[in-house]
């Protein structure tokens, strides 16, 4: 069965920044936030402190992904020039997202030349209070002034617009003003991250919210899932029953598969990952596919 995967990240280097302060690297594939607390980001067997391009092929091909959307998140520190020069190196594997912060001062210069002078196909948000931008800026609104702005440019440069709007219930998950965003940008394409993240006891919860959202141009990964609704062990039965209620919600046409690799390989097998699909028993052949592999084609590699 032929796989994409939605949602990876290379790290040239750990460079993070949370509601914890700046991550850096303390060794052994950690990283510590200035408060002192340390997270796993990288299998310790790896025994690097970089996900290379090469590595992540690697991983890849050992699971027989053919290629893999480069996105960008807080959590490891924006790798935007670093997933470029690999899209540039294995164009037939790899697409680059880009990330930055829309408070920035020169925020013109910035997207210009990062989606205007090297043309990055996708754009990525992180809003989450954890390690995305209301991490470090104060809680505004999705559908204000400031996402606006970068919709509307997005929508006119024909960008994928990802975002992840952090877990279920915090204060950036304000899937209402997203739904708004989305409805005054009809031809964007939108991915939101990670299912809505909800914990194990949020599956009405996450049912509605997807029932908000579930808009023509409109697209979910499913990276972390497992994580989010821990306890959960292969063949992640918890996972499947979010899966199962996803589909019947928006569909399978509407379902992205992703991984989060690198920090999710340190809690599971990428097969693993993968077989909570491919493997799911409420699944047919053709929906099994749609997720792994055919409606992340259609939303990042066809064009209209």
């Amino acid at each position: 069965m032929k796989v994409i995967d939605a949602h990876v990240h290379l790290i040239q280097y750990i460079a993070g920044t949370g509601a914890s302060g700046e991550m850096r690297s303390c060794g052994g594939g950690r990283g510590m936030y200035s408060d002192g607390s340390v997270c796993q980001l990288i299998p310790p067997e790896w025994n690097t402190q970089q996900v290379t391009p090469e590595r992540m092929l690697q991983v890849m091909d050992e699971n027989e992904v053919e290629r893999a959307v480069l996105l960008q998140g807080g959590y490891l520190g924006f790798q935007n020039l670093y997933s470029h020069a690999a899209q540039q190196k294995y164009p037939d594997r790899f697409l680059a997202a880009a990330a930055y912060d829309p408070a920035s001062r020169n925020r013109d210069a910035i997207v210009h030349h990062l989606f205007e002078e090297l043309c990055i196909r996708v754009v990525k948000f992180e809003v989450s209070t954890g390690s995305g931008l209301m991490a470090n800026h104060p809680v505004f609104a999705l559908d204000g002034e400031m996402m606006e702005r970068e919709a509307a440019f997005a929508e006119d440069h024909g960008l994928v617009f990802v975002i992840d709007i952090g877990k279920l219930g915090s204060p950036s998950s304000q899937i209402e003003a997203l739904r708004r965003l989305i409805l005054r940008h009809p031809s964007l394409r939108f991915v939101v991250c990670h299912l809505l993240a909800p914990k194990q006891t949020e599956l009405h919860a996450m049912e509605e919210g997807l029932q908000r959202l579930a808009l023509p141009n409109v697209w979910f990964d499913l990276a972390s899932l497992q994580h989010n609704v821990r306890p959960d062990q292969p063949p992640f039965p918890v996972a499947r029953q979010f899966i199962s209620c996803a589909v019947e919600t928006v569909g399978a046409q509407r379902l992205l598969f992703g991984t989060d690799t690198p920090s999710n390989l340190c809690r599971f097998r990428y097969m693993d990952l993968v077989n909570t699909i491919a493997q799911h028993p409420d699944l047919a052949p053709e929906q099994k596919q749609l997720i792994l592999y055919g409606n992340a084609k259609k939303v990042f590699w066809e064009q209209d």
